[in-house]
């Protein structure tokens, strides 16, 4: 396959350039924007005031007051990956606005028109995406200083005080530790290639590495995000319009679209990193309950492009899994396993926390009789719109199921 050449042939300075993987970075954003040029400024100045306008009730009328832009203006990947971040805050505000029962189920034209065009340029849904929120909304305080929580900052904020902050920043940096593995796989699958078991080891061993510390960065989302104020608030401005009981025919997007359309909020099963590591060690989520195999390959919409394809090449490549089997190695299948244990142990991770930020509050929350309040399912659901616990059951008992034993 050409494909496969590609893998195999290129250098990986190449092959990262042309799939928008930064090799310390992986799959975020390298040192994104933070300015859009006039007239586009105005977008960045709601976004960046998203709480006291919502707090004073302002946000619709300032929004209804834009002028619709042409997106010509906007040239270069990083300045449309802003404006598509600064839009999203925006329409997620606006829909949402307080969080109450006021839901609006049109956005107006003048949002509507330049964020459905920006979207189909970029490849992404006209909604707030990981790779908007988490992958691209990002800056250090000190430009010299290092890659930690203490030295960085969130570009825009939703109500529910540093809750956004802690939720975005620790993801993104889970993220970033998983992805410092990425640099290895094109030697890795090489190694493949040549049975080159040494290099094999080296690379798995560093994968492993790499999962684990992805699993400690995970652990300071206790320290940095309230479970009520997720709950309460900042769950409510990264809810979508799929499958979302207040909006049960989508979103209209005026101008654009005729009829309403159905977009899921952001959730972590759209990072391109863990169904990376899924394809590459041979995890084959499409094995597992269906839901959750069709949720994981419908998120691959709200991915970048770039990364889409990354994700299909890697499906192209040697398999891994394959040639450990093949092998009598007990080293190298420790190693392997090494691997999938750190993927199943995030995902035991994350059921704990879904538990701890969504379930718990869900059933603290009084009971009202309201036809119009929120439903128990709904309040059970991730941003994404799936039941959570049963998804992140499903992809952890898939994922535990490619061990390799020993018979």
């Amino acid at each position: 396959m050409e494909d496969d050449g590609i893998l195999l042939m290129e250098s990986p300075q190449k092959i990262f350039e042309k799939y928008h993987i930064d090799e310390e970075m992986g799959f975020a954003l390298p040192n994104p924007l933070e300015t859009l040029p006039p007239p586009y400024d105005e977008w960045i100045s709601i976004a960046k005031n998203l709480p006291e306008l919502i707090k004073k009730n302002e946000l619709r009328k300032k929004v209804d007051e834009l002028k619709i832009l042409s997106i010509d203006g906007l040239s270069g990947h990083k300045l449309q990956r802003l404006a598509h971040l600064a839009l999203g805050y925006i329409t997620m505000a606006y829909v949402w606005n307080q969080g109450d029962e006021d839901v609006r189920k049109v956005l107006p034209q003048n949002i509507a028109i330049p964020y459905c065009e920006l979207s189909e340029k970029l490849g992404l849904p006209p909604i707030l995406v990981y790779a908007d929120c988490v992958l691209a909304n990002w800056k250090k305080k000190d430009p010299n200083g290092p890659m930690t929580y203490e030295n960085m900052d969130i570009l825009f904020w939703f109500p529910g005080g540093d809750c956004s902050k802690g939720f975005f920043l620790v993801s993104l940096l889970v993220e970033l530790a998983a992805a410092s593995a990425i640099k290895v796989i094109p030697n890795l699958l090489k190694a493949v290639k040549n049975q080159d078991e040494v290099t094999l080891k080296k690379a798995l061993h560093y994968i492993a590495s790499c999962l684990h510390r992805a699993h400690k960065e995970f652990e300071e989302v206790h320290k940095h995000v309230d479970p009520s104020t997720f709950f309460n608030v900042l769950r409510i401005y990264l809810s979508g319009w799929k499958g979302n009981s207040q909006l049960p025919e989508g979103l209209k997007y005026e101008g654009f679209w005729e009829n309403p359309k159905k977009f899921a909020g952001g959730s972590a099963a759209q990072s391109s990193i863990f169904q990376c590591f899924d394809i590459l060690l041979g995890i084959q989520q499409c094995s597992g309950e269906e839901f959750a195999a069709e949720f994981l390959q419908e998120m691959r919409n709200y991915m970048p492009p770039a990364h889409r394809d990354f994700l299909l090449l890697l499906k192209s490549g040697p398999s891994v899994r394959e040639f450990v089997r093949s092998r009598d190695d007990i080293e190298l299948k420790a190693d392997y396993n090494e691997c999938v244990k750190a993927m199943v142990s995030l995902r035991k991770y994350h059921l704990k926390i879904v538990a701890k930020y969504i379930v718990i509050p869900a059933s603290q929350q009084p009971k009202k009789n309201q036809a119009s309040e929120e439903s128990s399912e709904q309040k059970n659901k991730g941003t994404g719109g799936t039941n959570a616990m049963d998804f992140l059951k499903s992809v952890k008992t898939t994922t535990e199921k490619f061990l390799l034993i020993d018979h």
